[in-house]
This record gives structure tokens, C-alpha cells and sequence, in this order.
């Protein structure tokens, strides 16, 4: 039988310049230990980030005395396994090398039997700088590259990010970052097992290939195929291939079209009638497929799921934490949850960080969302030398295998925006650069996502048409990100010029919370031109560019938090504007992931959920523009055209209701209209001209507000004007609130006396609330609600109503 020993336990880092020691447990790295010794400052507050780069300009020393039995030394193989080392290493065992390493996403087992004695032995995990390595590399072939990270970052197999990006902070931490395993067994192992699906009608036929190290007469293998009830389906036993056939399958599907149901696949092998090893994996039945075919458009971009176009829903994904050991299973599944309440049905891996935990991937098999899985290459030139080349090779294979077998994974996506950049950015068009691209991009990874996961679709790059430096941002062909929102400074409306196939990144930034400002600063910190506050900004033309969306949109702010509140509006009608775009002509457009879902710090970004897990204005918009029925209004200058889209397989039928109001909310016209939209479509159902409503008068107090009703029920409601916000003129609002206690949560009323827009309920405590940043007209309550499992355990009725608050866009300057 298989011996596995918990090896994270017992390590010392040790500082090789001061020669101190801690002791630590896997996972660890340099800054957070160092930081949880209290030997450096909290490198997120204020502007403490200085000191990272002088930690990671030192060598350091991670190492552990172990005690090796006869039990263990007598098996036959011994092998250690690292599942992640950050970087550049030399491991010793008992003063014999054993490897070293330059590339944090490898997975690294060596044979160490013949360097182990039995009784004591030492394992030493030498961790070099790896800003010395980058320097001496870039100072003999420089690279292009982003000029927000430090200088020759691309050299080196490591998470670019961890350098700095334009959100992200200067920390290139060191350390042991995943888990360190030892095992030992004798005659025979299981290798790798991959599972392929056949689909046909209403039946099933999974096929699992099982390698084992050793092809042995004495050993076979037996797999168990579990329903997700737990119930055995199939057993087979044999050697190294297996076919299950299963008719009426519980099919795995992404959130909001059914169940994610998950097998279980059980696959041991015995020698002689003993189990010697087993290994477990978690399965979907599904069909995932990306159409990239020429249609009336140009080239369509379209996951098929299960046999039915699906417009996929979501943002993009970067790491958790600059500090790794910080992040958690709980931490993810909270950010996973949030996404699927915002009606997420897909994530997107960007290729800057690292590949993700095998808990996320659980976690997005077990909540419905489909990975679009970047290889780690972002931004960049990289030079296929012999070594870099052989790296990234058994990089790729390491981690094809590692999640392939997940539900989740919809794609695999060669790098982030390299093509384009290439093309786009001002880079020199060097021919080795170009032949380096094709061959990795191109050939290399198409090649072993082939030969290792033939049932996922690659791409060779976002945004791409397919390759070859062929037009890489066509707006007809392929993926597409789209930034003259934001970095061109074009209107929100400029979206609505274009009809992308699949709009991978577009984004738009605005500061985080109070409450976390406050986590980095000081009061004297908080005007946004501040030093402390620009650290946290790492994108240098973003304050004003968020002044001057400002000043096209809103009037000036009266506070320091006003400005705050402001920044979310902007972000989330930004970003709206597209969403809601797009998802109206569905078909043409098939989906859409604004960047970015998350932060690795407390900062300025583009971020719907911020480092502590708050709620911007924009993902409670997104929990709006990516309901699964949206109701939208397409508003000109005096019309408007009233849209349902359905992403339900099934048609819906339902009634609108829509009144043209003046700011004080006395109708000036009104009407509805039944309608039935199919399933899987978008359909303008109603065109309204307001030429004799709206002139240049009172297109300043005039707005139109509409509700879908399904079933008889106000299923969605939404509000445009007609001009934009700064010329509105909004009436004060005399906002009002009443708290209800249930079993189960907090309802929250709030109503209104005049039409105000973006109602913000704040609570001292942190929590998701159901609604967030609405629109209200008056004597139309809102009902707003918190579960109770939600807020800590001590909070009461009372305590909600001392210390909640409201405002709305009157108070942006009242």
C-alpha cells in the first residue's frame, strides 16, 4: 500500500543575510511569515509596499529534520513531491543536491531513496532572489514587456503579477507555496487516469485510461463509476482501459440552466488481491464546445453547453492574495458564491497570475462556473531557449493534467493580449520574437492540449481571431477586449457601436469602500491625490480619468466620500452600458467578462468585489445585467426601444408596464404590452417615441421607468433619463427606511417622496445585501433583505437601524 507522510509540518525559514530563524508550516512564504513575526509592517498599509522589493532582494532558506524509519525506508520507491515552489531553488538532502528549480507552476517529484538515511535526515530548500535573477537576465536579452511590473519579470517562470500591475502591488514573495508530499511504495503505482466523454442522444459512455508506472502480469486495476448519490453504476476490472455506457445520464450544468451533478470515478490497484494505491476524482457529464465558424457577421465565438448556445456571464479572475499563504478554501468559495449571486455562469483565469488551487476548481465544478482557463503568459515576449522551452513544456502537461478532468473547464487559452500586443503596442516586429510566439502559442501548446485533453477547446490567445497576428481585435472574429471605454476616454455609449463576438475584457475603475480605505490609511491619507492613496493606485492616469468621467457624468462631490460613492456609479453604469448591449443582441454577441472580478489588495481597480469581499455598486449591477431575464432600456435623446432577454432554454411570457414621469413623478404617458420571448433570445419588444414629451426643457425632469411582470408578479423593474445625471434635476428624495426582524434575516424598507437613482444602503457591519444601489419613484417602497447567516450573530434589529445609513445621487452634493 501506498505511504504518504504529512510533510508541511516541523520547516525553519531562515534569513540568510540576518541568520534568523522562524518556524513555519506549509504553506509558507518569506513576507508572510516575516510578517507574522512582526519583523516587517503589514506591507498593504499605507505606503509599507517599499519595503517588499529590499526582502525580495535576499536569499533565504527553508529547511526540516525529519526521522526515517525502517517501516518507511524498507519500501522500494521513495519519492518527494513539491506542488509548488516560488522559484529559484536548490534542495539538498543530508548535503546532497537534489534539483533546482525555475518555475513556480511546475509540479516536481524526484526519486530520493538513495540521499535518505535511516534515522534523522535533513531537507534543505535553498530560495534565491528572484529580482537578481531577472536583472542579470534582462541585462543580456531584453524583453518586452509592461512598464507597471519591474523590469524583466517575463524572464522568469513566477507569477507576473507578484512584480506589480497596474492594480497590483511590487511583493515578488519566495517560499514553499503548495504542499509538500513524501511518499513510498513497492512494486507498482497509479500514474495518471483521463477520462474521456462520448456523448450521443440520451446515453453516455465515459472511457478511462489509466497509466500505472509499472506494466505488471500480478497487478490490475478495478474503477468504480458513483452516481451523485453515492450509488455504484458501473465496476469493471482490468488493466489500463475501462468503458462505461450510461443511458439517461444526470447531466452537469453551468449555473442557471440545471443541476451540477457529479459523478464519482474511484480507480484502484491491487497486487495479489491488496489495494497498493487508489487515486478519486470528481467528474461532470457534459458537453462543452467552442463554435468558431463564418457566419452573416464574420466568425461566431460560441460555448455550446450540452448541445445549446449559451452566452456566458462573468469577469475576470486574478489572485486572491499577493501574500499566498493568506488565501483560503473558505476565502474562494465566499468570492465563488458571490459570483454565482451576481448570475456568473463563467470566470476567467487571466494568465498574469498563477494557476488557480484544486479547491477552486472543485468549487466551480460544485457552483456551476465554467473556467476559461488562461496559461500563464501575459502581456509579454518570451525567448524559447532550450531551458525555457523545456519548462514551460512539462508546465503545460503538469497542469492540463492536473484539471482536466473538471466539469468546470470550458477553455484553454494560450495567453493574455501577447498577440495584440505584439501587433498593437509599439513593440519591435522582431522576427525571432514572432517565430518564438508561433512556436509556443501556436504549435507547442495547441500540441499538448491535444495530446492531453483532446475534449477541450485551446485558443491561442485573448483577444485573438485565431491566430497569426491576423487582426487580433477584429470586432467580428473571435474575442475581443475592449478598452476606448476607459483608456480612450469615449462616452459609455460607445459600446453601443460595436457587436462583438465575445468581449473577454473591458473595464472601468473606481475607488473601494470607506471602510476599506481605512484599513490602509490614515485621515490625513484620504484625498485621492494623496501619496498614500496614489500608491494605491497603480495605474497612473486612472485618478483623472475617473475625474474626468466625473465631469461628464456627475457634479462634483461634496466629500472625500462622496467622490468614493461617485467612482462605483460611474464604474457600474460603465459597465452596464455594455452588458446590457450585448445581451440584447444575444446571438451575435455571446458573452460578455468585464474586467476584473476581484483584488490581491486594498485598492483603486477595476474590481466588482474588493479585497475584503465587499460589494461595489458594480456587482450589484452585475446581480441586474446578468439576470438571467433582463429587461433593459435602449434610451436616445427622445425614444427609447424596450428589450426582454431570456437565457432560460425555455420562452417566457410576461406583460411590461412603462410611464413617462416628471421629476416629481406625475405620469405624462404610460402604456404596456404583453409579450413572449423564446428561450436562448433577445427581442425589442416595444419602440416608444417621446418627440412631443421631451424638449429642450424637460428632458431635464422627465424619465421613463418600466417592470416586467411575470406570472403576475413585478419580476424587474429599471429607470433611464434623458440627459445625463449632473443635469438631471433631481428633487430631494427625503429618503426614509423601516427594519423587520424575521426567522431567517433583516427586511429593510426604503421609500422615497421624489424619483432618485443609485439608493446605497450602508451598514456598519459588512454584508451582502439582496438589492444595493437601486432606483426608487416615490410612494414605491423597496424591500430590501439580509440573511441573518450573513451578519455576525450578535447584530439586532436595534443595532440596524442605529447605525444604518442612506443616500442616492441628490446626496452626491447635498
Amino acid at each position: 500500500m501506498m505511504l504518504k507522510v504529512n510533510f508541511n509540518d516541523n520547516w525553519t525559514m531562515k534569513d540568510l543575510q540576518t541568520e534568523k530563524e522562524y518556524h513555519v508550516r506549509l504553506p509558507a512564504s518569506v513576507m508572510n511569515t516575516l510578517l507574522d513575526a512582526h519583523e516587517i509592517a503589514d506591507p498593504f498599509y499605507r505606503d509599507n509596499e517599499e519595503q517588499a522589493l529590499e526582502v525580495a532582494n535576499k536569499d533565504y532558506l527553508f529547511y526540516k529534520r525529519f526521522e526515517v524509519d525502517q517501516t518507511l525506508f524498507a519500501h522500494e520507491k521513495v519519492t518527494i513531491t513539491f506542488h509548488g515552489i516560488d522559484t529559484i531553488a536548490e534542495i539538498t538532502i543530508n548535503g546532497q543536491k537534489l534539483a533546482t528549480t525555475e518555475n513556480m507552476h511546475r509540479i516536481y517529484e524526484w526519486n530520493v531513496k538513495e540521499l535518505l538515511v535511516e534515522g534523522e535526515n535533513e531537507i534543505r530548500v535553498t530560495l534565491f532572489s528572484p529580482l537578481k535573477y531577472i536583472e542579470e537576465k534582462q541585462r543580456k536579452n531584453r524583453l518586452a514587456g509592461v512598464d507597471h511590473a519591474v523590469d524583466g519579470y517575463q524572464h522568469l517562470r513566477k507569477a507576473h503579477s507578484m512584480y506589480g500591475w497596474d492594480w497590483g502591488p511590487k511583493i515578488p514573495d519566495l517560499g514553499l507555496w503548495r504542499d509538500v508530499e513524501l511518499k513510498a511504495w513497492n512494486d507498482n503505482r497509479l500514474e495518471d487516469i483521463h477520462i474521456h466523454q462520448i456523448h450521443n442522444n440520451n446515453q453516455v459512455q465515459v472511457r478511462v485510461d489509466v497509466t500505472v508506472e509499472n506494466q505488471m502480469d500480478s497487478c490490475e486495476t478495478t474503477v468504480l463509476l458513483k452516481d451523485p448519490a453515492g450509488q455504484v453504476v458501473s465496476k469493471d476490472v482490468g488493466k489500463d482501459s475501462f468503458l462505461f455506457e450510461m443511458d439517461d445520464p444526470q447531466l452537469w450544468w453551468p449555473a442557471g440552466y440545471g443541476e451540477q451533478s457529479l459523478y464519482t470515478l474511484e480507480v484502484s490497484l491491487n497486487k495479489d488481491g491488496e489495494q497498493i494505491d487508489s487515486l478519486t476524482k470528481s467528474i461532470g457529464l457534459r458537453t462543452i464546445e467552442v463554435k468558431h465558424e463564418p457566419d452573416e457577421w464574420g466568425k461566431s465565438f460560441t460555448f455550446i453547453i450540452n448541445g445549446y448556445p449559451i452566452f456566458m456571464k462573468g469577469a475576470n479572475y486574478i489572485p486572491e492574495d499577493n501574500l499566498l499563504p493568506r488565501t483560503s478554501k473558505e476565502r474562494t468559495e465566499r468570492l465563488i458564491q458571490d459570483s454565482v449571486a451576481a448570475n456568473f455562469n463563467m470566470i476567467r483565469v487571466w494568465g498574469g497570475g498563477h494557476y488557480p488551487e484544486d479547491y477552486f476548481y472543485d468549487l466551480c465544478d460544485r457552483y456551476g462556473i465554467i473556467v476559461w482557463q488562461d496559461f500563464m503568459f501575459a502581456c509579454s515576449v518570451y525567448r524559447l531557449t532550450e531551458q525555457f522551452e523545456q519548462s514551460v513544456r512539462q508546465e503545460a502537461i503538469d497542469q492540463v493534467k492536473r484539471i482536466r478532468h473538471h466539469a468546470c473547464l470550458g477553455i484553454w487559452c494560450g495567453n493574455n493580449e501577447v498577440e495584440e500586443a505584439m501587433e498593437h503596442w509599439g513593440w519591435p516586429k522582431k522576427a525571432d520574437w514572432r517565430r518564438d510566439y508561433i512556436k509556443l502559442f501556436e504549435i507547442i501548446l495547441p500540441d499538448i492540449v491535444a495530446e492531453y485533453d483532446s475534449q477541450t477547446f485551446y485558443w491561442s490567445s485573448s483577444p485573438s481571431s485565431g491566430g497569426g497576428f491576423d487582426k487580433p481585435r477584429d470586432p467580428n472574429i473571435g474575442d475581443v477586449h475592449y478598452w476606448e471605454v476607459w483608456h480612450g476616454q469615449k462616452p459609455f455609449t460607445d459600446y453601443r457601436n460595436y457587436y462583438f463576438r465575445f468581449c473577454s475584457e473591458f473595464g472601468f475603475q473606481s475607488f473601494p469602500s470607506m471602510k476599506t480605505i481605512e484599513s490602509f490609511t490614515k485621515p490625513e491619507d484620504r484625498n485621492i491625490f494623496s501619496r498614500v492613496m496614489e500608491q494605491h493606485q497603480k495605474n497612473d492616469a486612472a485618478n483623472g480619468m475617473i475625474l474626468y468621467y466625473l465631469s461628464e457624468n456627475f457634479l462634483y462631490p461634496k466629500n472625500f466620500d462622496a467622490l468614493l460613492y461617485t467612482s462605483q456609479l460611474l464604474q457600474a453604469e460603465a459597465i452596464k452600458y455594455g452588458v446590457e448591449h450585448w445581451r440584447r443582441n444575444l446571438g451575435r454577441c455571446m458573452g460578455s467578462l468585464y474586467w476584473q472580478l476581484n483584488d490581491c489588495w486594498p485598492v483603486a481597480s477595476w474590481s466588482s468585489v474588493d479585497y475584503y469581499g465587499r460589494w461595489k455598486a458594480l456587482h450589484y449591477y452585475a446581480k441586474k445585467f446578468y439576470d438571467p431575464i433582463l429587461l433593459s432600456i435602449e434610451e436616445g435623446e427622445k425614444d427609447a426601444s424596450i428589450y426582454v432577454t431570456n437565457d432560460h432554454l425555455e420562452a417566457i411570457v410576461g406583460r411590461i408596464e412603462w410611464k413617462l414621469r416628471d421629476n416629481q413623478s406625475r405620469v405624462i404617458r404610460e402604456g404596456w404590452k404583453e409579450v413572449k420571448v423564446d428561450g436562448l433570445s433577445a427581442k425589442a419588444c416595444q419602440y416608444l417615441d417621446f418627440s412631443d414629451e421631451i424638449n429642450e426643457t424637460t428632458k431635464y425632469q422627465t424619465y421613463l421607468e418600466a417592470t416586467l411582470y411575470i406570472d403576475g408578479e413585478a419580476y424587474s423593474y429599471t429607470t433611464v433619463i434623458f440627459t445625463k445625471p449632473k443635469h438631471f434635476d433631481f428633487l430631494n428624495p427625503q429618503l426614509n427606511f423601516q427594519v423587520e426582524e424575521g426567522n431567517q434575516q433583516f427586511t429593510i424598507q426604503v421609500s422615497a417622496k421624489a424619483y432618485t437613482k443609485y439608493v446605497e444602503i450602508q451598514l456598519e457591519q459588512d454584508a451582502v445585501l439582496s438589492d444595493n444601489f437601486f432606483d426608487l419613484s416615490p410612494d414605491e417602497p423597496k424591500n430590501v433583505t439580509i440573511a441573518k447567516n450573513r451578519l455576525p450573530k450578535s447584530v439586532t434589529k436595534a443595532a440596524l437601524e442605529r447605525t444604518l445609513s442612506i443616500r442616492s445621487v441628490y446626496h452626491i452634493t447635498h
